[in-house]
């Protein structure tokens, strides 16, 4: 059997098409796809086995598009070129790696036609009919040629990770902006930035060109060799903050854990004869610092620490926003640093004053002790000002940073005044991965967008202009109690669980996170995000906000 193809493009993204039926589950109907002239041969096949679709697809585009790469690749392999065979196998390799997702592939191949839809990855789409015998495939590697639908993919999740994620029930597959696609085609505006990392959104040309640049140059060489991106992104941290000195690692919690270290390093350098130096830190109600085993010791949640005791002694859980009790604990001389958020994310949004703040820096230059501000969540920007102590004018012995600085790639960061840098050397602490070229240059594209003060001062008026939406539409809700944040990391507190909203809303295509205890709404979204899309979020939360009686 042959069908004779004619190729047609199309550069429309997502359109719907005006012949489908909207799913009433998800809120948004199936991709409109254009389709092409067809010659039909009889007989028509009969698909009973989804891999055959895949395995059809791989064999339509190797020997439509790439068969000239295969085919220098199979020579060059036989000369013994393996340069030319690395080459021409990148190019076949494209296939993999640019076809779009087979998603619901019963439905997206056309049976009686035998049309089907190509996605490339600058979103222009490409239909394409089938000119080949078309057989039963054997080989269990056709099992792994493309994606399935969500609930296949999810089913395989399960099979092979560990269950340590209660994920929401879709399959993400790509993004540009503020906007993500599932492998379905259906569209989410995203107001959760991957937990506020994706700061410049999706697919950032900038960013994009940074990291295909600097993977083209040099990925990794580890901390045993100088690298230029990293020295420039220190520079850069250094130049835009109180600090004087920089410690890279690759996460937030891995942040934490290097500021437990030197400071309690600091206490002993500053105090060499003492033979019991301050070691115990200060932690606050609702915060979040990590879920390693020091950080994990200093985050307030109970259920977070319980099944992995005992963690790190020494910790007192204070009351977030009590000065009273803070200088108290301080004043024993037993604290080596009090690890504080200036903005706490995790915890529920709830703002520190700068009473708060100016107290615990007094108390802990009387005491000795130093003051970590975690900004691993409300820094870089997130509140309109680069740095969220800055909102206050307390300034702190070490920062720690993480989530937003590599815009998507793993990074984390300690930030320290040179009085604490010159307690730490050689072997006191180290990482294998942190601080690579290719995050750092990542990192340095993030920092000089955000550093603009014309990009500051627009999250400082979308954020005002948020949270007036919020008041204005939801405010009079019944379920609503208090509207809170600065800038884009806004909480809507709720006197009945948000899980319902949450899931309302992302059946009406808009991506939220929860917060406190589970009752409060947290918007962080990109900080590139237009007024009109902030306008898009409030009018679904509001159309959904209806599903909070029914529960």
């Amino acid at each position: 059997m042959k069908r004779v193809a004619h190729w047609q493009s199309s550069s429309s993204n997502f359109t719907q098409n005006p012949n489908k039926s909207q799913d009433s589950n998800q809120g948004f109907g199936k991709p409109y796809i254009n389709t092409c002239r067809l010659l039909p041969i009889e007989p028509k096949p009969s698909f009973n086995n989804k891999t055959i679709f895949q395995q059809t697809l791989y064999t339509i585009l190797s020997s439509t598009l790439f068969c000239p790469a295969a085919a220098a690749a199979a020579a060059a392999e036989q000369k013994g070129n393996q340069g030319e065979v690395l080459k021409m196998s990148c190019l076949h390799s494209l296939v993999n790696s640019y076809i779009s997702p087979a998603g619901d592939l019963p439905r997206s191949f056309n049976l009686r036609t035998g049309r089907f839809p190509v996605l490339f990855d600058n979103s222009r789409r490409i239909s394409a009919c089938l000119n080949v015998n078309v057989e039963a495939s054997t080989s269990t590697n056709s099992m792994k040629l493309g994606f399935g639908e969500s609930k296949e993919i999810m089913a395989s999740e399960a099979s092979v990770l560990v269950g340590t994620y209660a994920r929401a029930p879709i399959v993400l597959f790509s993004g540009k902006g503020c906007k993500l696609y599932d492998v379905e085609g259906r569209e989410y505006l995203d107001m959760t930035s991957g937990i506020a990392v994706n700061a410049l959104g999706h697919g950032d040309q900038d960013w994009v060109n940074a990291v295909t640049e600097q993977a083209n140059t040099l990925t990794h060489v580890s901390n045993v060799f100088y690298s230029v991106p990293q020295v420039e992104l220190a520079k850069h941290l250094v130049e835009c903050s109180f600090a004087d000195r920089i410690f890279f690692s690759n996460s937030g919690t891995e942040a934490n854990e290097a500021a437990i270290k030197f400071a309690r390093k600091f206490q002993r350098f500053s105090h060499p004869d003492d033979k019991q130096p301050a070691t115990e830190f200060i932690s606050f109600t609702n915060c979040f610092h990590g879920r390693t085993m020091g950080a994990l010791a200093l985050t307030s949640k109970e259920h977070y620490r319980s099944p992995f005791e005992p963690v790190m002694p020494g910790v007192t859980f204070l009351e977030y926003g009590n000065i009273q009790a803070a200088k108290e604990a301080i004043q024993r001389g037993k604290t080596a640093a009090v690890f504080v958020e200036p903005i706490q994310g995790e915890g529920g949004i709830y703002s520190a004053t700068k009473e708060f703040l100016q107290s615990l820096r007094d108390a802990c230059d009387d005491a000795g002790a130093l003051l970590v501000f975690d900004e691993v969540q409300c820094g870089l920007g997130r509140t309109g000002y680069l740095w969220a102590h800055e909102i206050y004018g307390v300034f702190p012995d070490m920062m720690t940073l993480a989530k937003p600085l590599a815009g998507g790639l793993p990074i984390g960061a300690v930030l320290m005044t040179e009085k604490v840098a010159s307690a730490i050397t050689y072997g006191d602490h180290g990482s294998t991965f942190a601080g690579s070229p290719l995050v750092c240059k990542a990192a340095l594209s993030v920092l000089e967008k955000i550093t603009k003060p014309g990009f500051l001062a627009s999250v400082s008026k979308k954020g005002q202009y948020l949270k007036e939406l919020l008041v204005q539409k939801l405010g009079r809700n019944k379920h609503v109690k208090e509207v809170r944040g600065i800038g884009l990391i806004v909480g809507i507190e709720l006197d009945v669980s948000a899980s319902p909203l949450v899931d309302a809303c992302r059946n009406s295509g808009l991506l939220i996170l929860t917060a406190g205890k589970g009752n409060v709404v947290r918007l962080v979204p990109p900080l590139v995000i237009s007024e009109q899309e902030l306008e898009v979020g409030a009018n679904i939360l509001l159309k959904c906000l209806g599903v909070l009686d029914e529960n």
